[in-house]
């Protein structure tokens, strides 16, 4: 009879661990949008920056603030930009993606680089050429 209940137990909990990760995976899908990326060009540039890190960046950002999300992943104040892509030693091309919120809140900005959504996580990060590359 204990091993019965344990199997029930243990089915119990996996099924409750499934849900979890079928709520985590609905909410994920959910990327918010640049309110400022029809008014700037910055958002059409192909190439991407450095791998800076391989997860994402939770941060609180405000509603009628305009931010500058770092492209070229040289920023020292990650995962916003700090100017280092002026540098004309550096040659760095990519420029800064301007952008704003809909509402005050905390969002996950990508610190890969690699997003389709800029400057916000996507998920990128998680592929493998990703993850085993090396800062």
């Amino acid at each position: 009879m204990s091993i019965i209940l344990r199997l029930n137990l243990r089915s119990s909990l996996m099924l409750q661990q499934v849900r979890f990760n079928s709520k985590d995976a609905a909410s994920a899908k959910t990327i918010p949008k640049n309110l400022l990326e029809d008014k700037q060009t910055a958002v059409l540039q192909k190439e991407n920056g450095a791998i800076f890190d391989k997860r994402p960046f939770k941060i609180s950002l405000d509603k009628d603030k305009t931010y500058s999300w770092c492209l070229c992943g040289k920023s020292k104040s990650q995962p916003l930009c700090d100017g280092m892509h002026k540098n004309e030693f550096l040659k760095i091309k990519q420029r800064p993606i301007r952008f704003k919120v809909e509402k005050t809140g905390d969002y996950w900005l990508c610190n890969c680089k690699q997003t389709s959504h800029r400057p916000f996580c996507d998920g990128t990060h998680k592929q493998p050429h990703i993850q085993t590359a090396v800062k």
